[in-house]
């Protein structure tokens, strides 16, 4: 980035502070040009200067890399549950085989999120085709709603699962942020370019009550909000050289003026307070909005670790962090059956998404 900005401006200067404080240690993404395998030059040329592509070059490039990204991420979902056969008769008299892992053909809906991208037939599609699901599987896609995306997903998969108790629901998040990388000297597509990476995650949601000592988390409500007079501050629109993203710098202070009546709000509406949560599960969208909101609920250091290695290891994937930040806290051990973890997303708007779950 520093190459494509004028070396004796302030832009470069004030882009090598930026990403050097922005608490991100890795990103990945699915331009070509930056892994050491020999192809054709999308972004950069030999010289590295940037070759400012299309958004059909761009959009291209997603509709490759995510149709694969999005059957696979599908199948690791089903993979990556108990692979014993619940259906042989040597397991016949196990007390666990009225929770058997789910199969393909068990699938009954399937939910797509993105919003860097577009193809159709969609990735819902694909996912029933590249899995074998059933033809009538139920498809449905959430397109353009940014960071907080992954909650309007599980929003409605538990909608599906309240509605028939045998529905088994496949979501799956993609972003590839990195596709709209555009240099610029403004301060906000500065800050925006730093954060925004690549990334996917998936849930599986079912009415269906989980094996004991499982990872599954019970869903207890969700609730959504708009911060007053921010609708400027968090946008991303399509431009003719990929979608134009704005992070503001303002960001950070509307949601540490907003957060704590947001969150007390909600905890109130269903007979908690914050002592009782024993997990915050927030979306990294930047270290500053993980400073901003630590402060803002008041939170120990510690509450957060798990928003700011996802952070530092993978940066803001957009409408998959959220689920990285869940998947972290999960894999720890850390969360106790019976524990309130209460997960909070920003997008544009700019909306706040919440949700609280226990640990079953």
């Amino acid at each position: 980035m520093a190459k494509q900005l004028d070396s004796d401006g302030k832009g470069v200067r004030l882009a090598r502070k930026i990403y050097r404080n922005s608490g991100i240690e890795t990103r990945h993404s699915v331009i070509p040009d930056l892994s050491n395998e020999p192809g054709k030059r999308l972004f950069f040329d030999q010289e590295e200067r940037f070759l400012s592509p299309s958004t059909k070059v761009r959009n291209d490039v997603y509709t490759l890399e995510a149709r694969k990204l999005f059957s696979k991420t599908a199948q690791d979902l089903l993979d990556a549950q108990d692979s014993r056969d619940a259906k042989d008769p040597l397991d016949a008299k196990d007390p666990l085989d009225d929770c058997p892992p789910f199969l393909p053909e068990d699938v009954t809906h399937v939910i797509t999120v993105s919003c860097t991208g577009f193809f159709a037939p969609g990735p819902d599609y694909f996912i029933v085709k590249d899995l074998g699901l059933k033809s009538s599987t139920k498809r449905f896609h959430i397109g353009f709603m940014g960071c907080y995306a992954a909650f309007p997903a599980l929003k409605m998969a538990q909608a599906f699962c309240i509605s028939d108790p045998k529905a088994v629901v496949l979501v799956v998040c993609l972003e590839l942020c990195s596709l709209h990388l555009q240099p610029s000297e403004d301060i906000d597509d500065i800050i925006a370019t730093s954060v925004f990476a690549d990334g996917v995650s998936g849930a599986l949601v079912s009415a269906r009550k989980p094996k004991p000592n499982s990872k599954a988390l019970e869903i207890d409500f969700f609730a959504s909000t708009i911060a007053p007079d921010s609708e400027g501050d968090m946008a991303w629109t399509i431009g003719d050289h990929g979608f134009d993203m704005v992070l503001s710098t303002y960001v950070p202070r509307i949601l540490e003026s907003n957060v704590a009546e947001i969150v007390d709000g909600l905890l109130t509406e269903n007979n908690l307070s914050r002592s009782e949560i024993n997990h915050w599960a927030i979306h990294p969208g930047g270290r500053a909005i993980l400073d901003k909101v630590e402060e803002g609920l008041q939170l120990a250091p510690t509450d957060l670790n798990p928003s700011r290695r996802v952070l530092s290891q993978y940066g803001n994937m957009s409408s998959a962090t959220i689920l990285f930040v869940i998947d972290d806290m999960l894999e720890s051990d850390a969360v106790n059956a019976g524990d309130h973890m209460y997960a909070m997303a920003f997008g544009p708007g700019l909306t706040v998404e919440s949700a609280l779950f226990s640990k079953v």
